[in-house]
């Protein structure tokens, strides 16, 4: 048995490890040794063509000398609306040259560029600095110096313009819809504006909410039609700096400044609240310093994916990636807190009580809102009727809903107040009445899914592209679709809802959850298993016929425990095939599979939330073997793609392409995939919390994770230090109430 050691929360301590980080502001610090080195796998070579800065819900995407030009879907976007086109910097009339782009927090790039060499220089002599800050909308302060030998006269002209393009326009490459944009200048600076009696489609509300508009303002500078003038003289050796913010308006009120002019970058909210997510967060430090350069840039980036409603300051949620989905998605915002409710359970109360409000109360077929279902998207443009659905909220995701009571469970078990989890039974008893009611369309026990209109998504759980869901044969499946990993979410969202009554509730309904979990998992069993295969068939289609291909949605079958253990063993060595299992990841669909393309998608990429997943399935089995197998081609694809894991890439060989090949629009940072190094990080460790039950469970690390240091884990309204390597595990300031097991 590996060796655990526990020491008590409070009285006299044991020396504290030494320090592995002398950065206060970082996520992780490394304790490194020969057998946590990098294995040397080659960088992935992706040329930067664009910068995108994000913060809340808003974010804008440039190019690399900071200009933006609608042609390359370059803007400024704020609640799905492009409110800056066109930005840009001229100076004497010429374009500045990128030399960097250096970022700092993810709101914030400073773009270093120059301009031609002057009249009778050999070499150019001005550089320009371009510090950029995006919030409510953008700041941007412009800096010349100069480092020629006589004072420099220069014409410096920012060449502005607002569209109000949709976001799903500008993603989509669509045109953009005949609006008239009005703008004017004045001693102000630039005005533009679209409300909804200059529109010439319909489709806007009368409430005149979709109203935009954008205000760009400079001290010091001389407002001209689309553009702002400066006449700088910079003298030798010296500097020259302008503020320009921009500031845009929603429902004819212009927001707030993030980023005021009288006022020090550090006391801005954005900067606050980054600093907030840092406090919060544990220390960590881990031998890997691959994985500990991921854990670092994840904190950062889950930090500044984090969206606020304004009329609950306090509740953050996680949007699911930028650039094209900065904003609030059920599924994507779920699984991301379930992975990160050891490190941050505040985003999963923050998530689970914003999802609650929005509940659904009502049937409506157009947004496919049901009693008691969990939503799928939120929208905020201008032009609604863009969005699925044609609404601000769509409905249509066929998982949201368990995975919303999976979650509340492990909120339970983490050790969330009860008087905190009483508040979300009234919408998980919904929930599970939703799963027993409109979830099951047909009474047969399982959970299927079809779209209300065709104004929906045809496929609705994770893999909702629509040529994602076929059978062995390549022709689509008709739906109703019962997909095998949604069955696994209701499974395991009957358990938590009966752990939930035992808690607080009734023992009498906490029995019959019970009973209904156990036959769903013998049903589900009886009707997905293929045993020619040693696996699950990935869905039924309306006739209840299997579709029997291999695809890595059984993976979350493991990950909810409905798999039986008998059967366990058989579906983690299929996945470690190579049909399945690249070397870098798990593909979404088997290489044997007639619709497999490795630069698909969903039919043969890797996703790396869904790798991670499947090998916290494996080690729920007591496989750790296999999970740290699959747990380390993630680390060599961390490693490939400089520590940050996109969306997705895709699903080549590894023997064949000895790097991961990019997938060309996958969205970077993405919340499920900045979560998944803590999730590889929670799988090493073997970290599991059952504090109604009074267990804390903490392993040996296997060697290539090395030395792990986890300083102020929040645990049950204490903070626990933890510390592990390959021959056992110290576990310090556990509450008086958990007993510390070992793996």
């Amino acid at each position: 048995m590996t060796d655990l050691t526990t020491r008590p929360a409070s009285g006299e301590r044991e020396p504290s490890p030494p320090s592995v980080s002398d950065r206060p502001e970082s996520a992780g610090g490394s304790i490194e040794d020969d057998r946590t080195r990098p294995r040397g796998i080659a960088p992935v070579l992706q040329p930067q063509a664009s910068v995108t800065l994000v913060e809340g819900s808003s974010f804008c995407v440039s190019r690399t000398n900071g200009d933006m030009l609608p042609t390359h879907g370059d803007g400024l976007f704020v609640q799905d609306t492009r409110v800056l086109s066109r930005w840009q910097l001229r100076i004497d009339g010429d374009e500045v040259e990128p030399l960097s782009a250096l970022p700092a927090e993810p709101y914030e790039s400073r773009f270093v560029g120059r301009i031609p060499a002057r009249q009778g220089a050999i070499e150019p002599t001005v550089i320009v600095e371009r510090h950029r800050l995006v919030g409510r909308g953008m700041r941007e302060d412009i800096t010349l110096t100069n480092y020629g030998a006589e004072a420099a006269g220069l014409d410096v002209v920012l060449h502005v313009d607002a569209d109000f393009a949709d976001l799903f326009e500008v993603k989509e490459r669509r045109p953009v819809r005949a609006l008239r944009v009005t703008s004017s200048y004045d001693a102000e600076g630039l005005h533009f504006g679209m409300g909804q009696d200059a529109r010439t489609d319909p489709g806007g509300r009368a409430d005149g909410s979709d109203a935009r508009g954008v205000r760009v303002s400079a001290p010091g500078a001389q407002a001209v039609p689309g553009a702002l003038l400066f006449r700088a003289v910079v003298p030798a050796g010296e500097s020259w700096s302008a503020s320009v913010e921009v500031l845009p308006a929603v429902a004819g009120s212009e927001l707030a400044a993030s980023f005021p002019l009288d006022r020090p970058l550090e006391a801005t909210e954005p900067a606050r609240r980054m600093r907030g997510w840092r406090d919060a967060a544990p220390t960590i430090a881990v031998g890997n310093t691959v994985l500990a350069g991921a854990l670092s840039t994840s904190e950062r980036d889950l930090g500044a994916l984090r969206i606020v409603d304004p009329e609950h300051p306090d509740e953050d949620v996680v949007a699911a990636g930028a650039p094209w989905f900065m904003a609030l998605f059920g599924r994507d915002s779920l699984l991301t807190s379930s992975m990160m409710m050891p490190f941050a359970p505040g985003l999963a109360l923050g998530t689970l009580r914003t999802l609650a409000r929005l509940q659904g109360t009502r049937d409506d077929p157009m947004t496919e809102e049901q009693p008691g279902r969990i939503l799928h998207e939120v929208r905020l443009g201008a032009d609604l009727s863009l969005a699925l659905g044609g609404d601000r909220v769509y409905y249509g995701s066929i998982d949201s809903t368990p995975l919303f009571v999976m979650l509340v469970g492990q909120a339970l078990r983490w050790g969330v107040p009860h008087e905190e989890i009483a508040e979300l039974k009234p919408a998980v008893d919904r929930a599970i009445a939703w799963i027993e009611s409109c979830g099951d369309r047909d009474g047969d026990g399982f959970v299927e899914y079809r779209r209300g209109t065709d104004r929906g998504l045809a496929n609705q759980g994770w893999k909702d592209s629509s040529d994602s869901i076929a059978h062995r044969d390549g022709h689509d499946a008709e739906a109703p679709i019962a997909l095998a990993e949604v069955q696994g979410y209701c499974y395991a969202a009957y358990l938590a809802a009966a752990e939930l009554e035992d808690a607080i509730g009734d023992a009498g309904r906490a029995a019959m959850l019970r009973e209904r979990a156990g036959t769903l998992r013998r049903r589900f069993h009886e009707a997905f298993w293929m045993p020619d295969d040693g696996f699950y068939a990935l869905a039924l289609d309306a006739r209840k016929e299997p579709l029997r291909v291999l695809a890595s949605n059984v993976g979350h079958c493991l990950w909810s425990g409905i798999v039986p253990e008998e059967f366990a063993d058989r579906v983690i060595d299929r996945f470690l095939q190579p049909d399945l299992f690249t070397g870098f990841g798990i593909r979404t669909l088997s290489a044997q599979s007639r619709r497999f393309n490795p630069a698909s998608y969903h039919n043969g990429s890797v996703w790396p939330h869904d790798t991670v997943l499947t090998a916290a399935g494996m080690a729920r089995y007591g496989r750790r073997d296999a999970a740290m197998q699959v747990a380390a081609g993630l680390l060599d694809a961390l490693e490939a793609f400089g520590g940050r894991l996109p969306e997705l890439f895709c699903g080549f060989d590894r023997d064949d392409k000895p790097v991961p090949i990019p997938y060309p629009t996958s969205c970077s940072p993405q919340a499920w995939a900045a979560a998944t190094p803590f999730e590889i990080l929670r799988i090493g460790l073997g970290l599991e919390a059952d504090a109604p039950a009074g267990v804390f469970r903490a392993c040996a690390v296997p060697p290539a994770l090395g030395r792990v240091e986890l300083t102020g884990l929040p645990l049950a309204g204490r903070r626990v230090d933890i510390v592990a390597d390959e021959k056992g595990v110290t576990v310090t300031g556990l509450p008086e109430e958990l007993v510390a097991r070992s793996c």
